[in-house]
């Protein structure tokens, strides 16, 4: 129930709307025992059983006192008009009962609506908020499409299983209780008799419901498995064609989903099962009751009247659709949980980068940054060994070696993607892990091999994460990145949607969009990780045009797979299985003739 708790503290902010609705909710319930309580003067004006009642009683708040009160005023008007009058009266009266009971239901549902609408946006939004502050380490762990199917699916399913019958956990045992109160009014002794009977139902129900919430979270498992499925088959639909693996992948798609559908089955089933049982339970008490209560009639004298048995009959069918209707929303509640379990996995995840609360602000970079004894391990694997390297600001260093080397990991370090295993990363002598992240992140910009793009305009991409941007500084940013030319050809010029990732663009004309990106930002420090090595001749040509603009006067981190975009950097280091085996510059590093000569030479024979 922890978890079930916690879904609720996503309602604290809406207490005021919560209050409201109980309010109403209440209300709704003392007009629905009003309307039977009035058929009590109706039945025994019909069947003249009572007596008229010609001194007025005084009126104390309870049932009985408000019978009498009734019974009193009833008797006045036959007295005074006659029974029909009376008998209008009672209809009239029963009447704008049903119309408050009716608005005041409406009313409930009005404020449990902004319930439910707001907690649901709040759960979404710290989902979303957690998804963007994880580490990429935890994204390597997890499927991109289960991660979609909690942030989608799985809410929706709180939403619908949770939040949707909250109201019902507050309502339905209130009327239930009202309803007892009233029937112990009329007789105690059959009320005491129908409470040994009830709690054969819930034991039955909750059985049923416990196999529900096991089976419901399998379900939800294997849906998101589904959505990977569906993800990976867009995101490779090339290869799949191109390697006549339709049939495989149609299969594998195929054996995920009917073992979703197996489960899915079984969860349908289980929450089938709760109307039926129920019902035919409550049909079991009903019957039970009706005997019961029968022969309390028929004893001689009666220990009931006829028409209170009646409207005793009727006020116990009104226990029956809540009592239904809270074990139903025992059951979506269940297959709900599971849902909200999945949530908080994601929501309790270990942020392994973490701000320090004193972290210090920095806002410009002065000297250098430096790599000192760094080690940094991934699960059981050494990526990084002993790590030592100085980037002095306004050089060019460039990071070279075989693939599986570690040099894109020795520079996602640095905007703290991953944080260090063992040693320390200095920016101007501060280590970054005492830095804000985002002041940190501020200083760097990173154009990578594959150009990570939205769905969005030219103008978006180029101005993203900087709302106040004029398009006079995109276009100034998109012509040093060599890009404004083939932006203009465009339909809508800097305005035209690039399609999803850029499909609408060559690559070389993603990369240019990626790096007038970074140019707009303006990083004293930029990253360019393997970004031509993806391009044709000519592409690559346009945009190493565009890089050797964007680095002048930065310090540049490069990660070369052509070792002839970087033969003019100021120091070449080469890492061989996470170490550092060789650093000089291009012709020094030819004279050693050695791990860079022969990369260098084998690239030269291509």
């Amino acid at each position: 129930m922890k978890k079930f708790y916690r879904v609720l503290a996503y309602v604290k902010p809406y207490t005021g709307y919560a209050g409201l609705n109980i309010f109403f909710n209440i209300l709704t319930i003392i007009f629905s025992v009003l309307n039977f309580a009035l058929l009590i003067p109706f039945l025994n004006l019909l069947f003249g059983v009572n007596e008229l009642v010609t001194v007025k009683p005084d009126f104390h708040l309870s049932v009985q006192g408000f019978l009498d009160f009734l019974n009193y005023y009833i008797s006045h008007i036959i007295i005074t008009k006659g029974k029909v009058d009376a008998l209008i009266f009672i209809c009239v009266t029963i009447l704008t009962s049903f119309f408050l009971r009716n608005f005041s239901r409406f009313m409930a549902m009005y404020f449990m609506d902004g319930i439910r609408v707001g907690a649901i946006k709040d759960i979404r939004n710290d989902v979303y908020a957690k998804l963007v502050i994880l580490p990429i380490s935890f994204y390597t762990k997890h499927k991109k499409g289960d991660i979609i199917s909690r942030l989608t699916t799985d809410v929706q399913e709180v939403e619908f299983s949770i939040m949707q019958y909250i109201e019902m956990i507050v309502r339905d045992p209130i009327t239930i209780i009202a309803y007892l109160i009233f029937m112990i009014s009329l007789s105690w002794q059959l009320t005491m008799f129908v409470l040994m009977v009830l709690p054969v139902t819930g034991f039955i129900i909750g059985k049923i419901g416990k196999s529900l919430k096991r089976n419901s979270k399998v379900s939800q498992e294997r849906f998101g498995l589904i959505l990977s499925i569906i993800e990976e088959t867009i995101t490779g639909l090339r290869i799949i064609k191109a390697f006549n693996a339709i049939d495989y992948s149609k299969k594998k798609f195929e054996k995920q989903n009917n073992s979703y559908a197996k489960v899915l089955l079984k969860v349908y089933r289980r929450r089938d099962s709760a109307s039926p049982v129920s019902e035919f339970l409550s049909s079991f008490v009903i019957v039970v009751v009706l005997w019961f209560g029968g022969r309390m009639v028929l004893a001689s004298p009666p220990t009931i009247q006829a028409a209170d048995f009646i409207t005793y009959i009727v006020a116990f069918s009104q226990i029956i659709p809540p009592a239904k209707s809270f074990s139903q929303s025992f059951f979506n509640i269940q297959k709900g949980i599971a849902s909200a379990e999945r949530i908080f996995e994601i929501l309790d995840a270990d942020e392994k980068i973490e701000e320090k609360p004193d972290a210090k602000p920095v806002k410009e970079f002065k000297k250098e940054i430096e790599y000192k004894n760094v080690f940094f391990r991934y699960e059981n694997d050494d990526i990084l060994k002993n790590i030592n390297q100085k980037i002095p600001k306004g050089k060019i260093i460039a990071l070279v070696g075989e693939s599986g080397g570690g040099k894109s990991t020795m520079v996602d370090l640095l905007p703290r993607f991953y944080d260090v295993t063992k040693g320390e990363i200095l920016i101007d002598g501060l280590n970054i892990k005492d830095v804000k992240i985002s002041d940190l992140r501020g200083l760097m910009g990173i154009v990578s091999q594959e150009s990570i793009l939205f769905n969005d305009t030219v103008f978006g991409n180029i101005a993203f994460g900087k709302p106040d941007v004029t398009l006079e500084q995109v276009i100034e940013a998109a012509k040093v990145a060599n890009a404004h030319d083939f932006i203009m050809k465009m339909e809508n010029g800097y305005f035209t949607n690039i399609g999803d990732m850029g499909t609408k663009l060559s690559g070389g004309q993603r990369q240019r969009i990626s790096i007038a990106r970074a140019v707009l930002a303006n990083p004293p420090i930029l990253i360019l990780d393997e970004a031509t090595s993806a391009l044709d001749t000519e592409s690559e040509k346009l945009v190493q045009e565009a890089l050797t603009k964007v680095m002048k006067d930065r310090t540049t981190v490069v990660i070369a797979h052509r070792l002839s975009t970087i033969q003019h950097a100021d120091e070449i280091v080469v890492l061989v299985k996470g170490e550092i085996v060789e650093r000089g510059t291009h012709d020094e590093l030819l004279k050693l003739k050695g791990v860079y000569r022969r990369l260098y030479e084998m690239q030269s024979f291509q």
